[in-house]
């Protein structure tokens, strides 16, 4: 909305701004006319200064011209409920004092930095002793501009030097947002060395600012505003609609909201939760830069919080009842190869999440922290672990210990992000003798030295292995193959031993009828190289070779037309002025996909039409 103010004097138009006017008016002054009856005279408020947000108002006239100057003390426009109590008094008689029509009307206020001192000059104005008169204080509190500049020290106590005082001020890291760096940031600094000689903290962290999924900035006009609550709680479409009933906004502008709700939030916008809020703000990139929030990528993350929570479950349903976890190095000892890999996976990932802290690079620690958990964790760990769980054998007990030991450092790691899943799980996880932690909150945070167990050239060998995976899980898929049988040849005698040793892991995770190492190239199969030293070759008797070849060659056909459209698009004249940008990024994630899906295609009829 455009503020524009007109003088009844000349008829000049000042045009103020494009927001609202509680919020202008709060901030600056403003010239009136002092026949204005609102503001006429400053005591025309029966209740206070505070419940009606009067603004802050100052006549720049002279009475020469028609015109008078006003004072006013503080602006009150903006408040917030830890900020400072209003040091305004409303004055009145004790009982069995005779009338006095000023006081009893109740619109005499005074102000002080004490009781004592407006008491004090409540008495001298009204010419009466101290004893005669009541004062009470303004419930409400000072704009959060002058709460902001004490607000580092004021919280513990000060001026008094407390304990609390002396042990959490000055801070370290003040986090907030570039846009009221002078509002806050300078303010809290400036007050800080002039009343405690100390700056209140030495570092501080912008974050970036929340727009729509389409990188708009939220507007209630748009209907794109998002309320964490919701996102939290959930939302149907129809209770986004009925809540622009409530908002000032013309019908048009309502309209508007309704079709931008309605084409954003279809299905209204589904419970997320407050982990998954949280943790999907961090994932978006560093300081400094727009976040472009989509309550679908928010949604993503609640479906990670419930795949820790069935991972954890499935732990503590494989943990028996009498469970005690072994000491590290006890554990260590008989470990398998996938056992070593997951806790190497584990200690890398604990330092590269313990390094993004460090440069507050948040991205690459929830980044760390999701790919331990799905890809590591859940898609290979308990998959290649769920058959030997069953038995209760030496073999059994030193899995179960790695997995307890994963997921108890996996949910420390994850805590700060997610601290109300992870504490759930926390509670119901066997400890060890030494953890006497009652909360996950002050259990300490995993770093290298507590899991040293990085390996990188069993990383590398186990990589392999899963690069082998990923090769007959495509075959399988692209071919039409429920099942296949496998043969890999290797000439590296070590690499060979572990692929030897992880053959029932690959066979297992890859859901293949068949996987066997071999020291000669099959015959009647589909070779494919997997490294330099390596190859896969699959049993073309499962293969229908023609049925398949035609089917994939329609499938590229197909993509390749899709390619040329966009390649068409792209080709425009004025393409980069003409189309949106969302639109472009759009074109540029489908030409991306396109492509890859295209590659891989045309590599497994290249590979047929070789067979044949």
């Amino acid at each position: 909305m455009m503020i524009i103010v007109k003088s009844s004097i000349s008829g000049n138009e000042i045009p103020m701004a494009t927001m609202r006017i509680e919020t202008m008016l709060g901030d600056t002054a403003i010239a009136v006319h002092p026949d204005y009856v609102r503001y006429m005279q400053p005591s025309d408020w029966p209740e206070g200064p505070t419940h009606h947000r009067r603004p802050n108002v100052t006549d720049y006239s002279q009475r020469n011209s028609g015109q008078r100057l006003w004072h006013r003390d503080w602006c009150i426009s903006r408040q917030l409920w830890w900020g400072h109590r209003i040091p305004a008094y409303r004055v009145s008689f004790r009982n069995g004092h005779p009338k006095n029509q000023k006081a009893d009307s109740h619109t005499m206020w005074v102000s002080g930095r004490c009781y004592q001192e407006a008491l004090e000059k409540a008495a001298a104005q009204l010419n009466v002793n101290e004893e005669h008169l009541e004062l009470t204080q303004d419930d409400d509190v000072l704009d959060t501009w002058f709460s902001s500049a004490l607000f580092p020290f004021a919280v513990h106590g000060w001026p008094s030097q407390t304990d609390d005082l002396d042990r959490f001020y000055p801070s370290t890291l003040l986090e907030t947002g570039h846009d009221i760096i002078f509002f806050w940031v300078a303010r809290m600094v400036m007050m800080g060395q002039k009343l405690t000689g100390r700056l209140p903290f030495k570092e501080v962290y912008l974050h970036s600012m929340v727009r729509d999924a389409h990188g708009r900035k939220m507007s209630k006009s748009l209907g794109n505003v998002i309320d964490p609550v919701d996102v939290i709680q959930g939302a149907s479409l129809e209770d986004l609609h009925a809540r622009l009933e409530g908002n000032l906004l013309d019908p048009a502008e309502k309209e508007r909201s309704r079709r931008g709700q309605a084409a954003d939030y279809p299905r209204g916008i589904p419970e997320c939760g407050t982990d998954a809020l949280r943790f999907t703000l961090c994932t978006y990139k560093a300081q400094g830069e727009d976040v472009n929030l989509d309550v679908n990528t928010v949604q993503t993350y609640r479906f990670f919080c419930n795949k820790i929570w069935n991972a954890a479950l499935f732990t503590l349903n494989a943990l028996p009842d009498n469970f005690e976890p072994s000491p590290m190095s006890e554990m260590l000892a008989d470990c398998s190869i996938m056992d070593r890999w997951i806790l190497s996976r584990l200690s890398d990932t604990t330092a590269k999440i313990n390094d993004g802290f460090q440069g507050y690079d948040f991205p690459i620690v929830t980044s760390a922290i999701h790919k331990f958990w799905v890809q590591n964790l859940c898609d290979v760990y308990l998959e290649s672990i769920k058959l030997s769980l069953r038995a209760d054998d030496h073999r059994a007990r030193v899995s179960r210990n790695v997995l307890h030991t994963c997921v108890d450092a996996g949910l420390r790691l994850i805590s700060p992000f997610m601290p109300y899943l992870s504490e759930e799980i926390f509670q119901r996880l066997p400890r060890r003798p030494e953890q006497e932690e009652p909360s996950i909150c002050v259990a300490p945070y995993p770093n290298t030295e507590e899991f040293p167990m990085f390996d990188g050239s069993l990383e590398e060998r186990v990589a392999l292995s899963l690069d082998i995976v990923n090769r007959i899980r495509s075959i399988q898929k692209e071919f039409g193959i429920p099942k296949l049988s496998g043969h890999i040849v290797c000439n590296n005698d070590d690499l060979g031993g572990v692929l030897s040793q992880l053959c029932p892991t690959m066979a297992t995770l890859s859901r293949c009828r068949m996987l066997q190492m071999t020291n000669q190239e099959p015959d009647r199969c589909l070779a494919t190289t997997v490294a330099s030293n390596c190859a896969l070759f699959v049993e073309m008797e499962d293969i229908d070779v023609p049925r398949v070849l035609e089917r994939l060659q329609a499938k590229l056909a197909k993509m390749n037309t899709g390619l040329k459209k966009i390649e068409a698009q792209r080709s425009m004249d004025s393409y980069e002025e003409k189309v949106p940008q969302n639109i472009r990024e759009k074109h540029d994630q489908q030409m991306e996909v396109l492509q890859a899906d295209s590659a891989r295609l045309g590599a497994a009829v290249a590979m047929l039409k070789m067979a044949r």
